[in-house]
């Protein structure tokens, strides 16, 4: 097969280090792509959300596959595009890219079909949305409707906090039109995972779990970001546990997109807050989740291609039980300083191929550019440094091993990725 890749991140150099080692791939594109993942894969410059450039492309070019990564793309209806010129592709349709697209028809869809879920508003109105947050107190969370780069959800602990967050939202536009409506919602305790599933129509096939870490700071303090390292498996999703997911969460979503009209392919990634009663969704995306797409293609041990292409082509059915490497893993994102604030780009980074000389270590880049034959940052999220290992606690000293190895003074990381599993 030829496959194009769509997306410039640290997912797209995971999928593409994946995609290569398959038999079955006879050549391999990526547009944009990055320093790293020219290594695997030829780079087209066109960027992830030119639709009809990419299509144009992929038709001019021959592809047997495009496989998008990333979810504006796919909320601005490549995948429809794609598939009306004829081109095979993985991932969901611009109307059921909406269950990522906008918050407020995810919670919709949920309270349609009976998924356990957060209580929540929709506004479009400030005032509305203030006396909604005065009548039922905080802790409350406060989400932007609309895509916001993984940051448009502030968890508010005081009401005032929450009253600020809705000005910010929809006053200050500080995440721009995403915030023109807001969802507010209950703040649920617990602890969060994310569990993955491949989909075709109503044929599901679980990928298993991952366990992000979204706060800045360690300890998960300070804002939210796109995420700031991942491991997996996650303790939390024992085999008990992914069957409920899947029961009360994952297939009544499917089936009930179908019923909708608006059947669901692609990779289906649960945003979910477990506690002692069972889980509950926090949010839905429409593609694999960064950073923990770098930690399940590391222990993927079936070949993905042949898998994305039967879901593309409503024949998942065919594929038999995924094989996964009997280790976890773990990735440690390497950010620009300043971010998700303000940062500084086209510092040179140095030490890589030292950091990948570490056993079982593979360094992904998520915002690397090549100049005048050095790589340097062009991104907030810059690297994700990840490694296997018997357990979270070796893959977690492997890759801060690496870290070490790195010569990048603009960069930083946390430094407690996997605390809850090697806690346990």
């Amino acid at each position: 097969m030829k496959v194009l890749v769509v997306g410039s991140g640290g997912r797209e150099h995971a999928l593409c280090w994946k995609i290569a080692q398959s038999k079955q791939c006879e050549a391999l594109y990526c547009a944009p792509g990055n320093a790293g993942i020219a290594s695997v894969a030829t780079c087209v410059p066109v960027k992830a959300e030119d639709v009809q450039g990419l299509t144009t492309w992929a038709v001019d070019n021959g592809m047997d596959l495009v496989v998008v990564g990333p979810e504006a793309p796919l909320v601005a209806g490549l995948v429809d595009s794609l598939r009306a010129a004829g081109i095979s592709a993985f991932g969901p349709s611009r109307m059921a890219a909406e269950l990522e697209g906008s918050k407020g028809v995810m919670k919709d869809v949920l309270a349609r079909h009976n998924v356990p879920t957060a209580w929540y508003g929709r506004f479009t109105d400030i005032d509305v949305a203030k006396r909604f947050i005065r009548e039922k107190g905080a802790p409350i969370v406060v989400k932007t409707d609309g895509l916001a780069a993984g940051k448009g959800v502030i968890l508010c602990q005081t009401v005032d906090e929450a009253l600020r967050a809705v000005d910010q939202m929809m006053g200050d536009k500080i995440f721009g039109a995403a915030g023109d409506e807001v969802v507010i919602e209950e703040f649920l305790n617990g602890e969060e995972a994310s569990f993955f599933a491949l989909v075709s129509g109503t044929q599901v096939i679980p990928l298993g779990a991952a366990q992000d870490h979204k706060a800045v700071g360690e300890g998960d303090t300070g804002p939210n970001t796109g995420g700031m390292g991942a491991y997996s498996p996650a303790p939390v999703v024992t085999p008990e546990m992914e069957e409920r997911i899947m029961h009360d969460c994952i297939i009544p979503t499917v089936e009930g997109m179908a019923k909708d009209g608006r059947p669901y392919t692609g990779i289906l990634f649960c945003g979910l807050m477990i506690d002692e009663k069972g889980p509950k969704v926090l949010e839905y995306n429409v593609r694999f989740g960064d950073p923990e797409c770098q930690a399940l293609m590391m222990r993927l041990d079936s070949d993905l291609l042949p898998v994305l292409k039967a879901a593309a082509d409503g024949k998942l059915a065919d594929v038999g039980p995924l094989r996964w490497k009997d280790q976890a893993a773990l990735v440690v994102v390497m950010a620009a300083n300043g971010y998700p604030g303000a940062y500084e780009k086209g510092t040179v980074i140095g030490g890589l191929a030292e950091a990948g000389g570490v056993e079982g270590v593979t360094v992904f880049h998520a915002g690397t550019a090549e100049q005048d034959g050095k790589v340097v940052a062009t991104g907030g999220r810059v690297l994700g440094v990840t490694a296997t290992g018997r357990d979270v606690a070796q893959a977690q000293a492997r890759a801060y091993e690496a870290v070490d190895a790195l010569d990048w003074p603009d960069g930083f990381c946390r430094r407690d990725i996997g605390w809850r599993a090697v806690g346990r």
